[in-house]
């Protein structure tokens, strides 16, 4: 190799190199994503130092959301129904829950989010329970996530927003059906993958999954809704087609529920 050939050789290397290594620094740098697919899975990831995203789309995240987004003062996610009820009469608010998809027994108000219109619910307190998602919730409390916020379809680009306001670890965490992989969940951490991926550093099969699965579907998600296990268990059971038509409709309730102080609260 002549000495002019030579040092165009170095000069190459030298300069891929250099773009190499500052590649893998700006990745570094990056907050890391991870999609956890069922809250069997939750305790394996990391939620220290972590924005903790609970999906839940049919129906507790989306219910969340609409409440909110019509003027609830806060929702109080509870475990369990007699939780529900006592705290719901002990401050005036509304008890409201669902187990196996229908109203709780105990309960008068269930988990539809078109149940909580703004006339209905606006500056009161709804105390919801639920069979997977705000289950799902307490686990994250109890394995210490440092932030809490609740996400579906209709509240798509403020969970979006935040997420890259924050500059932060993510955790998408699917609520599923009692511990059970569910489709319509992983959908929604797919679309939030896709909007946001390229702030974050993502080395996870399960995010590539659910981003995978959103983009063959994304253009018509109420179209591919009858493929949903779950989808049966709500309209074969208990018709409710327009519960999942809201589920499945992006940013009809764009409010970003947060969780501070036991409760769940408009964030900014």
């Amino acid at each position: 190799m002549g000495s002019a050939a030579g040092i165009r050789f170095f000069r190459f290397y030298h300069h891929s190199l250099y773009f190499i290594i500052f590649a893998a620094y700006i990745m570094s740098t990056k907050p890391t994503l991870y999609t956890c697919l069922s809250p069997a899975l939750l305790h394996l990831y990391d939620l220290n130092n972590s924005v903790v995203v609970i999906i839940d789309v049919f129906r507790a995240t989306s219910t969340i959301a609409s409440a909110l987004f019509n003027g609830a003062k806060c929702v109080i996610p509870v475990d369990t129904v007699a939780k529900a009820v006592e705290l719901g009469r002990s401050i005036g608010g509304i008890s409201a829950g669902e187990r196996d998809g229908k109203i709780a027994e105990g309960l008068q108000h269930g988990n539809s989010p078109l149940e909580y219109s703004r006339e209905f619910v606006a500056g009161k307190t709804l105390v919801l329970t639920t069979t997977n998602g705000t289950r799902l919730l307490q686990m994250a409390l109890d394995n210490k996530a440092d932030t809490i916020v609740t996400g579906s379809f209709p509240n798509l680009s403020a969970v979006c927003d935040f997420l890259q306001k924050q500059n932060k670890n993510v955790i998408l965490g699917c609520a599923g059906w009692k511990d059970r992989y569910n489709l319509e969940d992983t959908l929604f951490a797919g679309a939030v993958i896709n909007r946001i991926k390229e702030q974050f550093s993502i080395h996870c099969d399960s995010s590539l999954t659910a981003e995978q699965q959103y983009l063959l579907v994304k253009d018509d998600l109420y179209g591919f809704a009858p493929n949903l296990t779950h989808y049966h268990r709500l309209v074969d059971r208990y018709g409710l087609i327009e519960d999942i038509r809201f589920c499945l409709t992006e940013d009809i309730a764009n409010v970003l529920p947060l969780y501070k102080d036991g409760m769940l609260i408009a964030g900014k």
